[in-house]
C-alpha cells in the first residue's frame, strides 16, 4: 500500500475542520498557553514558500504544547489594512474591501492546505468594522487620557481638568506641549470652551499639531519612518519630502522610560532589545538655554556634554526649525530659502545616513553665549533634525566630528578646551583621561565634575539646568489614505470633538475615486455623505454641514500598525462580542502572548507600538498586564535563488552567461519556472509568457553549446526579483509534511537559508520510507510484540532529542533525529506497537498529516493532537553490559558481552574460562591479563 499523501492530508484537514480539533477553550482546567503568529497583510500574490517559515516552527510548538497537556490558544487573522489593496484600487477603480476578501480566500486556502492547527474561529480582520469598531474606542481613550509624571501613568482627562479648577496648571506635572503657559484655577475658568480645548490637547495623548512627516507626493500620503526605504518609499519606491501638516500624533514619548525598562521583563533577543533601546535612544545630559542677538527668542538645545559649552564657536538649526523664518536676515534670506527647499526633498534617514556630504547655510543671526556673552553665528544644517531633541545644537568643532568637518567647511573658529589634545587632524570625542581647559571656572576639571559644574552653574544664571533626553519621538497617526480605520472625529468651529462609543463604528464611505482631491484633501474628501449630526448620531450628506448640528468629519484615516496594536487581546474572546473588545473572563484567563514569532523589521514599528499601547491600556485598568508578548523569536527569512539573462547595451541580444566578454551587460530578472536544474532557459516558454513574452518574442538568443546559460544569485524572495517559489506547487507534488519538514530542516529558525526546491525530495523520502516502516502491500505491519532493547534506546533517545530541540527552537536538528530512528527501527525491523505508536506522537507536530492516519491505522480514535507526549526514560539509555573486545597480545580475536557492574576477578575467569579463548591459548599459561573495566580485556603470553 503506497502512500498517497494528497488524499491523507485532504482527509485529515477535512476532519480537523468538521471536528474543530484546534478550538481553545476559555475555561479549561489546564494551563494556558498562548502562540501567536504576526498576523499576515493578505497580498494579492498570495505565500511564497518563505512565509510559512514562521508558521510552522509556531505550529510546531502548539502542537507540542497540546501533546504536553496545555490548553492551546494559536489564532490566525488579517492585518488587512493596506497600501497595496488601495493602490489596486486608484488603478482598477474596484473597492479594496472586495480586492482584500479575494486575497483573504487565496490566503486561507493555502493556509489551510500546510495544515496548521489554527483556531479559525477566532479569526479577526483589522478591516473589519466589527473590528475596528474597538480601535477607534481605544484611539478615544487615548484622547481621553494624559499622562500624570507624578504617578508614572496615565490617567483620565477628567482628573486633570479637576486639577485645573481647583488649582491651575502650576503644579501639575504632566507629559505635554513644551509652550504651556502657566494659569490659575481662576484663570481657566475664565476661559471660553474652545480655549479650554486648545490647551487641554495640549496633554492629551493624542493630539492635533502641525507636524515635519514624510510626505510621498506619489502616493499621496505620509509615510513612517520604517516605511522609507534608502530614501524612496518601501511600495514603489517613490520619493519622499519634509513638509509641515497637521496631523493627529500619539505621545509614545511619555512612556519612553517605561519602554525601556520593560525590556528587562521579556524574554526576547539581545538584538532585537537593542533595536528598540537605540530608537528609544536615552541620552542623560543638560538642556541650554541661547538668547538670540537683537530678537526676543531663546534657542533651547539638549547637550550629553555640559562640560564643552566653551567650546561653542556657532549654533546649527534644522532647516525646519521654526526660528529659521524669524531671525534670517534679509541678506541671507535667498540662501537659507534655497537650502530649505533643497533639504525638504531629503528623508531623515538620508540626512542621517550621509555623513560625507557637508551642507549649510548661514542666517546672518547671531547667539549670545550664556558665560562669555560672545556672540555666535547661527547656521542651518541638515545634519540637525527637528524632530530630534530641540532641533537645535550648540556647535562644538573641536569635540564633535560633523561639528568639525562643518567648521572647517565653512571656516568657522575651532576653539581647543582640551588639555594636552591635537585637534589639529580631527576632533576629539571621548570624555574619558581628558581635562577642560581654555573653558574658565572649568578649567582642569574632569568630564564628571565639569559637567556637573557646567548644569550648576547654568542653572544660577536661569540658563540650563540637568536634563534627560529620548530621541523616541511622538508618533504621525494620520494617514492621507482611503483604506484605513476612519477617526471617529468630528470638528466643531476646527476642535476635535469624538463620537460616542454607543455609535461606533463610523464605517468607511463610498467614494468616486481613491485618490487625494484636486484641492490635496485626503480621498475621504471626495465622500460626499461624510458629516456627523449630533442630533441624529449618524453620518450624513456633506450639503447637510451647518455647522451647528452637523459638522465635517475628519478626513484622515489610521496608519497601518493601529490595528496590529491591540489585536492580541482580540483573539482571548471565545465568542465575538459587541460590548467589549474582550472580555474580562477572557483576558484574565489568557494574560497576555506567551510566544510570538515574526519578522525583526518589525522592531521598531509594529513591536514598539504595540507595547505602548498595552502600557497604556493597562494603565486606564483594560487589561492586567503591561507587556503583550512574553516570549518573542525573529525568524530567518528564506531566500530564493534568481535567475538572470544578460542583454547587451542597446541591443535586443540576449548573451549566454558562459560567453560574456568585457562587454556592456545587463542583468536582467526572469522567472525561475522556466529554468531547469541545470540553469538552462526555457526560451519558447519565456517568449510565450502571458505577461513579459512579447518583450522578448523578436529577441536574439546567443547560446552556449546548443543551450542558453542564466546566471544565478541567492536574493530576497520576491515577486518582483521573479524567485518566488509557490507552496500551492510543492503542497501537491511533495505533500504538506513534506513542506513542513524541509523549511526546518533548512536550517536554525532564526537564520536566513536559501530556498531549493530539489532538496525536498531527501525529506519527502523520509515519508515514505516511515510508511513502510507501518505498512506494506499486505497492510498494516505493526503488532503486540514484545520491544527489543534496541527499540526501545532508539526511541527514547529520540524522544530526549527531540523534546530538547522544541523547548529550544531547534527544529532542524529534530528532522535529522526522525530520519536516524527511522533507519534504526527499519534495520531493527521493529514492528512494536509499543514502539511505532509513541514515535508517532514525537512527529506529529511536525507532519501531522501522516502522524494522524497512521494513529488511525492503530486503531487509534480520536486524533492525535492531545495525546499525552512520550516521557523519557533514561533507563533504556543506561547500557547494563558491554560487548568487551578480547585481545592476544594486543590483536582483538573475539568480542564477549559482559555484566558492566561485573568485577576485574569475575571478568578474568569468564574470560579465562570460555572455548575462544582456550582455543587461542592452546594449552600456554598467559604471563599476565590485562583488563580496564567497562573498555577491554588483552591477554599477554
Amino acid at each position: 500500500m503506497n502512500y498517497h499523501f494528497n488524499d491523507i492530508e485532504a482527509k485529515w484537514q477535512k476532519y480537523w475542520a468538521e471536528n474543530q480539533t484546534f478550538k481553545a477553550s476559555n475555561t479549561s482546567d489546564k494551563p494556558k498557553y498562548y502562540v501567536l503568529d504576526m498576523f499576515p497583510y493578505p497580498s494579492g500574490a498570495g505565500l511564497h514558500v518563505g512565509h510559512p517559515l514562521g508558521y510552522i516552527a509556531s505550529d510546531i510548538y502548539a502542537r507540542y504544547k497540546r501533546h504536553k497537556g496545555f490548553n492551546v490558544l494559536h489564532p490566525q487573522g488579517y492585518d488587512s489594512f493596506g497600501l497595496p489593496a488601495e493602490q489596486y484600487a486608484i488603478q482598477t477603480g474596484q473597492h479594496p474591501a472586495i480586492t482584500t476578501d479575494t486575497n483573504i480566500k487565496t490566503y486561507r486556502r493555502q493556509l489551510d492546505q500546510i495544515g496548521f492547527s489554527f483556531d479559525w474561529s477566532r479569526e479577526v480582520r483589522t478591516s473589519s468594522p466589527e473590528y475596528y469598531k474597538w480601535t477607534q474606542w481605544i484611539f478615544i481613550q487615548l484622547f481621553e487620557s494624559w499622562y500624570n509624571k507624578d504617578n508614572n501613568q496615565a490617567e483620565s482627562i477628567n482628573t486633570l481638568i479637576s486639577g485645573f479648577s481647583l488649582e491651575g496648571n502650576a503644579n501639575i506635572n504632566a507629559d505635554c506641549d513644551d509652550d504651556i503657559t502657566v494659569f490659575s484655577s481662576e484663570e481657566w475658568s475664565a476661559l471660553s470652551s474652545e480655549q479650554q480645548q486648545d490647551i487641554l490637547l495640549k496633554y492629551r495623548l493624542t493630539y492635533l499639531a502641525e507636524t515635519e512627516v514624510n510626505w510621498c507626493p506619489a502616493l499621496g500620503t505620509v509615510l513612517a519612518n520604517d516605511e522609507i526605504v534608502n530614501g524612496v518609499s518601501e511600495r514603489g519606491g517613490h520619493s519622499v519630502m519634509r513638509k509641515k501638516m497637521t496631523q493627529w500624533s500619539m505621545r509614545i514619548s511619555a512612556y519612553a522610560e517605561r519602554l525601556l525598562q520593560g525590556l528587562e521583563t521579556i524574554d526576547w533577543t539581545d538584538s532585537l532589545k537593542e533595536s528598540q533601546r537605540n530608537w528609544i535612544g536615552k541620552s542623560v545630559g543638560a538642556s541650554v538655554t541661547f538668547n538670540v542677538n537683537n530678537h526676543n527668542e531663546v534657542i533651547e538645545v539638549f547637550t550629553t556634554r555640559p562640560d564643552t559649552i566653551y567650546g561653542v564657536s556657532f549654533m546649527t538649526l534644522a532647516p525646519e526649525h521654526d526660528l529659521v523664518s524669524k531671525i534670517t536676515t534679509a541678506d541671507q534670506k535667498a540662501e537659507v530659502d534655497d537650502y530649505i527647499q533643497a533639504t525638504a526633498k531629503r528623508s531623515e534617514r538620508d540626512r542621517m545616513a550621509d555623513v560625507k556630504t557637508i551642507s549649510g547655510a548661514f542666517t546672518g543671526a547671531y547667539a549670545e553665549h550664556p558665560f562669555t556673552k560672545k556672540l555666535i553665528p547661527i547656521w542651518i544644517g541638515d545634519y540637525v533634525l527637528s524632530g530630534y531633541g530641540t532641533g537645535a545644537v550648540m556647535s562644538v568643532p573641536c569635540g564633535d566630528q560633523r561639528d568639525y568637518d562643518f567648521a572647517n567647511h565653512f571656516n568657522i573658529s575651532i576653539p581647543n578646551i582640551f588639555e594636552s589634545v591635537d585637534i589639529s587632524e580631527e576632533a576629539y570625542g571621548s570624555k574619558d583621561n581628558v581635562k577642560i581647559t581654555n573653558s574658565d571656572f572649568l578649567d582642569g576639571l574632569n568630564y564628571k565634575k565639569a559637567s556637573k559644574t557646567a548644569i550648576y552653574e547654568l542653572e544660577k544664571l536661569g540658563q540650563g539646568e540637568g536634563k534627560t533626553n529620548y530621541r523616541l519621538r511622538d508618533a504621525v497617526f494620520s494617514r492621507q489614505r482611503y483604506w484605513g480605520e476612519p477617526f471617529p472625529v468630528y470638528y466643531v468651529n476646527g476642535k476635535p470633538q469624538m463620537i460616542a462609543k454607543e455609535h461606533l463604528p463610523i464605517r468607511l464611505p463610498a467614494v468616486e475615486k481613491y485618490l487625494p482631491t484636486e484641492e490635496g484633501e485626503p480621498p475621504l474628501g471626495r465622500a460626499d455623505v461624510w458629516a456627523w449630526c449630533t442630533e441624529s448620531h449618524t453620518v450624513v450628506s456633506n450639503d447637510q454641514i451647518n455647522n451647528t448640528t452637523v459638522h465635517a468629519l475628519e478626513l484622515n484615516t489610521m496608519p497601518g500598525w493601529a490595528g496590529s496594536s491591540w489585536y492580541f487581546f482580540r483573539y482571548m474572546e471565545d465568542a465575538i462580542r459587541d460590548e467589549t473588545f474582550a472580555s474580562e473572563d477572557a483576558l484574565d484567563y489568557w494574560e497576555n502572548v506567551d510566544l510570538y514569532i515574526g519578522g525583526s523589521e518589525h522592531a521598531t514599528g509594529h513591536l514598539l507600538y504595540s507595547r505602548f499601547w498595552v502600557k497604556f491600556m493597562k494603565d486606564r485598568g483594560f487589561v492586567n498586564v503591561e507587556e503583550p508578548f512574553k516570549k518573542l523569536i525573529n525568524q530567518g527569512m528564506i531566500l530564493g535563488t534568481s535567475a538572470f539573462i544578460y542583454r547587451k547595451d542597446g541591443t535586443n541580444k540576449y548573451i549566454s552567461k558562459g560567453l560574456i566578454a568585457n562587454e556592456n551587460i545587463y542583468p536582467i530578472h526572469v522567472k525561475v519556472k522556466y529554468i531547469n536544474a541545470s540553469d538552462e532557459l526555457d526560451i519558447a516558454g519565456l517568449k510565450k509568457d502571458t505577461e513579459f513574452g512579447e518583450d522578448y518574442v523578436d529577441a536574439e538568443f546567443v547560446l552556449e553549446d546548443g543551450v542558453y546559460k542564466v546566471g544565478r544569485e541567492v536574493e530576497k524572495m520576491s515577486k518582483s526579483k521573479f524567485n518566488v517559489v509557490n507552496p500551492d506547487a510543492i503542497c501537491e507534488q511533495y505533500g504538506a509534511d513534506s513542506l513542513r519538514l524541509y523549511e526546518m530542516f533548512l536550517g536554525p529558525l532564526e537564520q536566513a537559508k536559501p530556498w531549493n526546491t530539489a532538496g525536498i525530495t531527501g525529506v519527502h523520502g523520509f515519508l515514505k520510507k516511515l510508511w513502510k516502516l507501518y505498512i506494506d502491500d499486505n497492510g498494516l505491519k505493526v503488532n503486540d510484540a514484545e520491544p527489543s532493547k534496541e527499540a526501545l534506546k532508539t526511541l527514547h533517545k529520540t524522544i530526549k532529542k527531540v523534546e530538547d530541540d522544541i523547548e529550544n527552537f531547534s527544529f532542524n536538528t529534530s528532522v535529522s533525529t526522525f530520519m536516524i530512528a527511522s533507519n534504526e527501527l527499519t534495520a531493527q525491523k521493529c514492528t512494536s506497537k509499543a514502539i511505532l505508536e509513541p514515535f508517532l506522537v514525537l512527529l506529529s507536530p511536525y507532519a501531522p498529516h501522516i502522524a494522524e492516519e497512521l494513529w488511525s491505522r492503530l486503531g487509534n480514535d480520536p486524533s492525535i493532537s492531545t495525546v499525552p507526549f512520550p516521557k523519557f526514560e533514561e533507563k533504556h539509555l543506561v547500557e547494563s553490559s558491554k560487548n568487551y573486545p578480547i585481545s592476544f597480545n594486543g590483536k582483538m580475536r573475539f568480542t564477549l558481552e559482559l555484566p558492566l557492574d561485573m568485577n576485574k576477578d569475575d571478568i578474568e575467569k569468564t574470560v579465562m574460562a570460555h572455548e575462544k579463548t582456550i582455543a587461542q591459548l592452546d594449552g600456554r599459561v598467559p604471563k599476565k591479563v590485562i583488563i580496564v573495566p567497562g573498555k577491554i580485556v588483552n591477554i599477554v603470553g
